[in-house]
């Protein structure tokens, strides 16, 4: 196993990161700038108020992409155990 097979796990691992954190930072992050954009018309400070929508739409958002999530991880999984033998010989 060299360097290079090393960085291509690791970009391949960052990938599949980046791929599921995506969907759930998005989606909080426009709910939230959404309830700031609210909050700034109101003028209404309150910190649940920004919490509570958050909290809802990532639940929601790990229902929906759940099983997609799940199965980017599993595969990302199922291709590094398999190309092990292939790695150490």
């Amino acid at each position: 196993m060299d360097a290079d097979s090393v960085m291509n796990i690791g970009r391949q691992a960052m990938e599949v990161t980046m791929l599921l954190a995506a969907p759930i930072l998005l989606a909080s992050l426009a709910v939230g700038l959404l309830v700031a954009m609210f909050q700034a018309a109101t003028q209404i400070n309150e910190m649940t108020l920004s919490f509570v929508p958050k909290l809802m739409i990532i639940a929601v958002v790990m229902m929906a992409a759940g099983p997609w999530m799940i199965r980017q991880i599993t595969g990302f999984t199922t291709r590094l155990i398999e190309n092990v033998p292939y790695m150490i010989g």
